[in-house]
């Protein structure tokens, strides 16, 4: 019994038409948003905080504590969530080390304006403007404007980070603008803008098998140099329960460092609609859709144009939709159960509805022709805070596809499962000293497909681990906080990846079996020591080691040694 994902079968009949979002939808979206305009009491607005900012570390070290409760499955969070965790923090101080008290001090600097509100601060409405200088809650901002129907913070990006990469020196250069803020009482808004300049000896043009996020790159051989930019965006609407993004920004789920099984970094930004319900304290809804990139050109959107042999084309659509349910039992015990669908070619109405199970729709949508349907995933994650002293425990399981009534069964087992077990243990024995470990194994086949265009990708990239299928990994980190922003942490890891093998491989019995073909065995190591002097302002050294060993046909191994340094001073990373 095929419980979930591609499955086994003929290839499509016939293509399916192209389709326009009715006339109607639109018209239903619109009396949609009137209707949240006259909800309840607004808590917020909702703009979501970056992804590398430290503020997440600081709460995740606290909540595992058991000093504060925190939801930090899937992110960005919202800075009026932050600021609120802070407020819980700061209403127990005797809980705290002087470190953490310290760098809440630090924290509540940058949230103050999401604080004053939550507080109906009135004085907080009075018109105000700032500039190349500190603002009300003393922070320096290139730009800040308070008033009664608009906040505004306007910061400059400007980083470079230069270094040796197996004896060749390398640089990177970035630039940008990052702009958020708030209009009237229901809506915020962010916008983050960089562009980004590699050159030197051993510049990773790809970014395949790394964790870095992959990029759209212009590539310059003259200078082995590579540019390419970056946008992330979103307006959002906040009532008392709830919030409705429309964005174009990363989006990841789970609680891994090293990489998420579910959604990670590893593939480019992409637009989407983000529904979030939280209608009590023990239970949270989320639910997006997203317009991914294909990069499969569709056959029947090519014609010529005025260039002699340069014909214009267009890639074929490529969606996912996702949703999840998150539940609190108890303090500190998340349970969370999500499912997501990649479909493509038109813009699908079952698939825009957030309450939907997916794989059905996609059983009445394909008439349960394997060739016709999409690519559906089941993911649950556990998390457990401090329920061992000072310890947070969390797993993933991602399942690509299962067949539950051969499970036993090695002659027609499907197996196509990700896992990841994870432990942090923060201030035992030292105050400020974390220890994190972590194991993840995708077995062969997860994330692969026959139809490309309903790869668990986009842009070429994979939406969950950036190591792929058929491969694991024991990863290790040590991190100690020497003082408010500065911090050192040693680090660890062993790979070991299997071969790709065939499409077919995926749809023959008996499956290959785990790490099947010429491994590669990667060693990794280093460290890092970080100065964030001021908000966003910081100064950074990293060291890293790589051994690889690759089995070759012949029996023997290739075996490579990489080392690479980096300095680097910026202002927005």
């Amino acid at each position: 019994m095929m419980v979930m994902g591609s499955g086994c079968g003929a290839f499509p009949e016939a293509r399916r038409q192209d389709f326009k979002l009715p006339h109607w939808l639109h018209a239903l979206v619109g009396c949609l948003l009137i209707l949240l305009a006259w909800q309840g009491a607004l808590k917020s607005q909702t703009v979501y905080e970056p992804l590398h900012r430290e503020v997440y570390d600081y709460l995740s070290r606290l909540s595992q504590r058991g000093v504060i409760e925190y939801d930090d499955l899937i992110k960005p969070l919202p800075r009026a969530y932050i600021a609120e965790k802070l407020r819980e923090a700061a209403a127990q101080p005797q809980l705290l080390t002087a470190l953490e008290q310290q760098e809440l001090r630090y924290f509540q600097q940058d949230f103050y304006r999401e604080d004053a509100r939550a507080r109906g601060d009135a004085s907080g409405e009075m018109q105000k403007l700032h500039y190349l200088g500190k603002d009300s809650g003393g922070r320096y901002r290139l730009l800040s404007y308070t008033g009664p129907l608009l906040d505004l913070n306007l910061s400059p990006i400007y980083g470079i980070e230069a270094g040796d990469n197996d004896g060749k020196s390398q640089t990177h250069r970035w630039n940008g603008l990052y702009l958020y803020g708030r209009l009237g009482e229901h809506i915020g808004f962010s916008l983050d803008f960089r562009d980004n300049r590699e050159e030197g000896g051993n510049i990773d043009v790809d970014k395949a098998f790394t964790p870095v996020t992959g990029v759209d790159a212009f590539y310059f051989p003259e200078s082995n140099a590579i540019e390419y930019s970056e946008v992330h965006t979103t307006l959002a609407y906040d009532w008392s329960w709830g919030s409705v993004t429309l964005g174009k920004d990363f989006l990841t789920w789970g609680h891994e460092r090293n990489g998420q099984l579910v959604l990670s970094r590893k593939a480019p930004s992409f637009p989407f609609v983000r529904l979030d319900v939280r209608p009590t304290d023990w239970l949270r809804f989320n639910y997006f859709h997203g317009w991914l990139v294909s990069n499969v050109a569709d056959s029947a959107e090519v014609y010529p144009t005025l260039l002699e042999r340069q014909n214009s084309f267009k890639f074929r659509e490529k969606y996912l939709a996702s949703h999840t349910l998150t539940a609190t039992p108890l303090r500190g015990l998340d349970i969370a159960l999500g499912e997501s669908m990649v479909y493509s070619d038109r813009l699908e109405i079952a698939y825009l509805m957030p309450l939907m199970f997916f794989r059905l729709a996609d059983h009445y949508l394909s008439r349960r022709k394997n060739a016709a349907g999409s690519n559906a995933q089941l993911f649950f994650a556990l998390s457990s805070r401090n329920h061992i002293k000072n310890t947070h425990l969390y797993t993933t399981l991602f399942i690509d596809d299962l067949s539950v009534a051969n499970v036993f069964n090695e002659e027609t087992q499907i197996n196509h499962v990700g896992v990841t077990f994870g432990a942090s243990l923060t201030s035992l024995p030292l105050a400020n000293l974390t220890l994190t470990a972590e194991y993840t194994r995708t077995n062969p086949f997860v994330y692969k497909h026959f139809i490309p265009t309903e790869l668990y990708t986009s842009s070429s990239y994979l939406l969950g681990h950036w190591m792929g299928h058929n491969a694991d990994t024991f990863y290790g980190k040590l991190n100690y906080r020497l003082r408010r922003g500065l911090q050192l942490s040693l680090w660890g890891q062993k790979l070991r990846k299997g071969e790709d093998g065939e499409v077919r491989d995926q749809y023959t019995f008996p499956h290959k079996p785990f790490l099947f073909g010429l491994n590669r065995r990667d060693s990794y190591w280093g460290g890092e020591v970080s100065y964030e002097i001021t908000h966003e302002f910081a100064l950074g050294a990293r060291y890293m080691q790589e051994e690889i060993a690759q089995e070759l046909a012949e029996g023997d191994t290739a075996k490579h040694t990489r080392q690479a340094f980096y300095f680097s001073i910026y202002y927005g990373r």
